[in-house]
């Protein structure tokens, strides 16, 4: 009986476990972690500064130490020691960026039924290239897009830099790169690296005041194009990172040999995404963002890495290999003859 018991227990809870992530999501997009880090604050201190009603503030910020993004000692409320480090939006390792993108992206769950019923919860599957084409219509999406890909890109950098062995490569370039974290990460752990980054032309401005700030301008190169519909950068090694996840499988082909045509002769395409084990059974956050993936574009999904060998081969590339990179993203190398 008390293994029953438990068990509802433990159904119902993962059953508001949306609800645990909405109060961190509305908590970052108010900046309670960020006002915090100055100095500690009263209930009624955050209700002025936020402006907060104050009939759900004390249950909302109580719901926050009960989490354990914050303390709470003598009615003053403090940053606990991860949300210092990763919520604080002045600080380098924050990841707000990418949870305010998934506030703004989070009302798509209450259409997870029609998706698996219809397959879609847009219209028209040729959506997918006007979404690409009006990224460079809107300078606020461009900037909010970066910040999100920073926060998702922190650990992949120091990652790739280490678990890669770039010593016979020396060049490379980072195709949809944004405003050039990874690339920055690279760099800076193999000095004997040239870098590109290749992305829209609207992303220049955004990536040299982030390369700037860093004190990498001049270190690494920015090129402005459509992977779609322009040459890409001639390199040793070729990058897709968080993008092919972005498209349909018929897309996803398309890019991989596109990026085999351009790399000379035993030349590199490196992917990774949070791509699902060949098994399709092992990791849940993978299965899960795929679903996210097919929610908040027309063609998008996760894939294993076994999809992605198979792209490679097809492609033309000899030789192949799969790389755990971080807890959530797998590396695909492909190495053309």
């Amino acid at each position: 009986m008390k293994q029953t018991i438990a068990g509802k227990t433990e159904l119902i809870r993962l059953g508001l476990d949306h609800c645990r992530s909405k109060v961190l999501l509305s908590a970052v997009e108010l900046g309670v972690f960020t006002h915090l880090a100055a100095a500690p604050a009263t209930e009624t201190e955050l209700r002025s500064a936020l402006d907060l009603h104050p009939r759900a503030t004390a249950d909302f910020l109580d719901a926050l130490v009960a989490i354990g993004l914050l303390s709470r000692e003598q009615g003053f409320y403090q940053n606990t020691a991860i949300s210092d480090a990763y919520l604080d939006a002045r600080k380098p390792g924050y990841v707000g960026g990418f949870l305010i993108m998934h506030n703004l992206q989070y009302g798509k769950w209450a259409r997870l039924t029609e998706l698996l019923h219809v397959g879609s919860v847009t219209q028209d599957v040729r959506d997918e290239q006007k979404m690409h084409d009006d990224m460079q219509a809107d300078p606020m999406r461009i900037r909010r897009f970066m910040a999100a890909m920073d926060g998702i890109n922190q650990l992949v950098g120091p990652a790739l830099a280490e678990k890669y062995d770039w010593s016979q490569l020396r060049t490379f370039a980072d195709l949809g790169g944004a405003r050039g974290n990874l690339s920055a990460e690279l760099v800076k752990a193999h000095p004997h690296l040239e870098a590109t980054v290749f992305d829209l032309p609207a992303v220049r401005e955004v990536f040299d005041e982030h390369m700037e700030k860093l004190d990498l301008a001049g270190k690494v190169t920015f090129q402005g194009g459509d992977f779609f519909t322009e040459s890409l950068p001639t390199a040793d090694a070729l990058i897709f990172g968080h993008v092919l996840h972005d498209w349909n499988p018929g897309l996803r082909k398309d890019l991989v040999r596109k990026a085999y045509e351009a790399l000379p002769s035993g030349g590199y395409l490196l992917v990774y995404d949070p791509m699902i084990d060949d098994e399709r059974q092992r990791n849940d956050y993978s299965l899960i963002t795929s679903l996210h993936m097919m929610l908040i574009s027309p063609g998008g999904s996760e894939y294993t890495a076994a999809d992605c060998r198979s792209l490679m081969i097809e492609a033309g590339f000899a030789e192949t290999d799969t790389i755990p990179l971080t807890d959530v993203d797998t590396l695909v190398v492909g190495r053309k003859s």
